[in-house]
């Protein structure tokens, strides 16, 4: 696999507008026929002074530019502040903060968190991808995980408080003992290196089986812990369970390539991010997972690229974000 171009290469060939465009196009458009996304039709001309084009049929918002009808619609930032930050942010190994983007491509914070999300939706396949396991794909490593914030600093009064408040919502498990924070599941697929992670509202058997379900195929061979939570799943699967109280890996039984994941990606919410709160953990698992997926097959180059290569029919505006209507252009 070749390096491709570098960030330094990007840098310099997106800082031209043109050029910007022209990315844009071969990837909406890899024939080169521009189609106006009001009624689809390709008689359309360009206007080189406003950089857009337009529809030559008789009809409202004749006028489109690259924009239209993806991700960054409705957006006054340039595409080449786009591509960079999505370029910094499929990148990233550890990820990219906000205010780091906010240095590096000249925003305010508030517009480089509110584009990292919007690129975050964009990395969120897991409607359109294939099923994990199968006859074409390898044994499938499955585990939950707990992720958030951790209250060791609450005084005692604030912790007994918690605690009574979600106590109607506890699960009869180990999971007591986090309920504080938020419950993640994780299945990743040996052969093909994919991996699909989610976050759940517990940990019951139940729950996670719908959602097992739902990614793994069939007979497919799945490898847990031993976990009460997973015992129902030999009437479907090959499964095998490996107990972490006496070891952590039994032949070709274990779960660790999952458990490096969460690892991994604890320490970016920790390190990187440093507070995230519940509602958008589901973004930043989607983040996590667009660059393990692609992080075998794609270099910088071609990883930006495959990202790009999604923004279309993608919105996220900034009252959905939040829960309130926006304050401020973006």
């Amino acid at each position: 696999m070749s390096k491709g171009m570098t960030l330094q290469q990007a840098i310099i060939h997106f800082s031209d507008a043109d050029n910007c465009i022209k990315y844009m196009v071969d990837l909406r458009w890899p024939d080169g026929v521009v189609v106006c996304p009001t009624c689809g039709r390709n008689d359309v001309s360009w206007l080189s002074n406003q950089r857009k084009w337009q529809c030559k049929s008789n009809h409202a918002k004749r006028q489109f530019s690259a924009k239209v009808g993806t991700i960054f619609e409705d957006s006054p930032l340039g595409l080449d502040k786009w591509i960079l930050a999505s370029w910094m942010i499929a990148n990233c190994k550890n990820g990219v903060s906000s205010y780091e983007i906010a240095r590096n491509i000249g925003v305010t914070q508030k517009s480089a968190w509110f584009m990292l999300h919007r690129m975050r939706l964009v990395m969120d396949t897991t409607e359109t991808d294939a099923k994990l396991g199968g006859s074409e794909g390898g044994p499938v490593e499955v585990d939950e995980a707990f992720v958030g914030g951790e209250p060791k600093n609450w005084h005692n009064s604030k912790r007994i408080a918690h605690h009574k408040a979600v106590r109607s919502e506890r699960v009869r498990t180990y999971q007591n003992a986090f309920t504080h924070k938020t419950a993640v599941i994780g299945m990743l697929d040996r052969e093909s290196r994919q991996i699909r992670a989610k976050v759940v509202p517990n940990v019951r058997r139940e729950t996670l089986q719908n959602e097992i379900l739902d990614i793994i195929e069939f007979g497919s061979k799945v490898y847990t812990d031993q976990a009460v939570t997973y015992k129902s799943l030999k009437d479907k699967y090959v499964h095998d369970t490996v107990n972490h109280a006496n070891q952590y890996v039994n032949g070709q039984v274990h779960t660790n390539s999952i458990e490096n994941f969460w690892s991994l990606m604890k320490r970016n919410l920790k390190g990187t991010y440093v507070a995230v709160e519940p509602f958008h953990l589901d973004r930043y698992l989607a983040e996590q997972c667009f660059r393990f997926n692609t992080s075998r097959t794609h270099n910088d180059e071609t990883r930006c690229a495959k990202l790009f290569s999604q923004v279309l029919g993608k919105r996220l505006t900034y009252a959905e974000l939040t829960g309130k209507e926006a304050g401020a252009s973006f």
